[in-house]
């Protein structure tokens, strides 16, 4: 799953792309001053093409770099936007080329020029540089318009590729990272749980034994179903798989995806996907219960949409080459024929009081003063939460006992877990702090 790149050896052989680069410009400068190309020039450039072939094959430069074979037009644009960064004379001779241009990053316009490209062929660039096109699907090109005179240029990820460097790959559109420091050793789940995890886990670390040397059959993916009620750490295990495998975790938010326009979703989930293709991060979708619902009878065009956009979704997911985690707090609401086609399902449970003990002991400030009576144990026993609940209300009576220049005590945890159980918007009673109840201020007894 590391996205390819090239090594030095290999960077140094596309030398001959920028002597050619080079040599076109040249052949442009003489045309437009209206001079003729002579057989020297022309033999000149027909052998730098035989040597840019050899580049362009499927054991070449551009397909050891990419991990993609590339049409002789696509690679023609990525050599021009990438000559101003890697070739800097390059790009002055391009700026120099431009009338009145301000940068010196090739257009379409002159890239048309430069390779002296007939009406087929121009078609061919327009098509190459369209949004659904290779290029801008893998984000390799930035444009911010369709304009044959926007300046093209190649995004950052790709010249470190190239260069070698560490690729610090951009959020897919409609994807926000999340920054969450995890580990093995921060989960509280039951044995087994972990142990599923683990399991996720291996069908990444040893796809290529199973499938490179085995034979085993290629699917996409792992795609796994985390399931369990709000606050049980599903968000956080995603991170802690995400940090073993050395990558970056991002949650897609399909509201930003999901369109009312015939079309549109499936298109904003192509591009997710394909900016997502070959790059080491893993892909978080919440609320899967509402996607992938059990599926009623289809009683008008909308409801039929509506499957094939679930549809088209899942299949995407499957045929991803990278994993992806949906959660759901509603597993009971997923249809079985969704849930049979994803790798790994994991419950995940409700903390019992030795887990919430040990849920308090890691939330609650280190070097924050405790009172005597305050012990994990005490509070793992009182009230039943989850372990999101037990992070917000550990916080919560720190900030209480801090405003009141106090230890954390009883009445803090107190009034911390009764604004933690008010969120839950159920009408509240003093016996849901169990044995915390005494120990409630007057003054909340009767808000809710």
């Amino acid at each position: 799953m590391n996205a390819p790149r090239l090594d030095p050896p290999l960077l140094a052989l596309l030398d001959a792309e920028w002597q050619r680069l080079d040599h076109l410009v040249g052949c442009l400068s003489h045309q437009r001053a209206g001079q003729a190309l002579g057989e020297a020039e022309l033999a000149r450039l027909r052998e730098l093409q035989g040597q840019v072939e050899l580049l362009r094959g499927p054991q070449g430069a551009w397909h050891a770099a990419l991990g993609e074979q590339l049409s002789p037009i696509e690679i023609d644009v990525l050599v021009c936007a990438l000559a101003p960064e890697l070739e800097p004379r390059l790009g002055w001779a391009f700026q120099a080329l431009q009338a009145n241009a301000a940068q010196p990053w090739a257009t379409r316009a002159l890239i048309q020029e430069l390779l002296a490209l007939d009406a087929t062929q121009a078609e061919w660039l327009r098509r190459a540089l369209a949004p659904d096109g290779l290029l801008r699907r893998r984000r390799w090109i930035v444009l911010d318009q369709e304009d044959a005179y926007r300046p093209l240029q190649p995004d950052p990820s790709l010249v470190a590729r190239l260069c070698g460097m560490p690729v610090e790959p951009a959020a897919p559109p409609g994807a926000t990272e999340v920054k969450l420091v995890a580990g093995w050793h921060d989960l509280v789940l039951p044995p087994s749980r972990i142990a599923m995890l683990r399991e996720y886990l291996m069908w990444i670390a040893h796809r290529d034994t199973v499938v490179g040397q085995w034979g085993g059959r290629a699917v996409g993916g792992p795609v796994g179903l985390f399931a369990g009620p709000s606050g049980t750490g599903k968000t956080f295990a995603a991170s802690v798989i995400a940090q073993s495998l050395g990558w970056r975790l991002y949650r897609v938010d399909l509201g930003r995806l999901v369109s009312k326009y015939v079309g549109e979703t499936e298109q904003n989930l192509n591009r997710l996907f394909d900016a997502a293709h070959g790059l080491p991060m893993v892909l978080q979708f919440d609320e899967a219960d509402a996607l992938f619902a059990k599926r009623g009878e289809v009683k008008e065009a909308r409801d039929r949409y509506a499957n094939m956009e679930v549809s088209h979704l899942l299949t995407r997911i499957e045929a991803h080459d990278g994993p992806c985690i949906l959660t759901t707090n509603l597993r009971k609401q997923l249809d079985s024929a969704f849930t049979r086609r994803f790798q790994m399902v994991v419950e995940f449970p409700r903390p019992d009081a030795p887990a919430r003990a040990e849920l308090w002991r890691r939330l609650l400030p280190p070097q924050a003063p405790l009172a005597p009576e305050v012990t994990p144990e005490v509070l793992g026993d009182a009230v039943a939460l989850s372990g999101g609940s037990i992070r917000n209300a550990a916080l919560h009576a720190a900030y209480l006992a801090a405003s009141q220049g106090a230890s954390i005590g009883l009445p803090q945890l107190a009034h911390a877990i009764w604004r933690e159980l008010a969120k839950e918007g159920r009408e509240l009673a003093l016996q849901d702090l169990g044995p915390l109840a005494a120990h409630l201020p007057e003054g909340l007894r009767d808000e809710h």
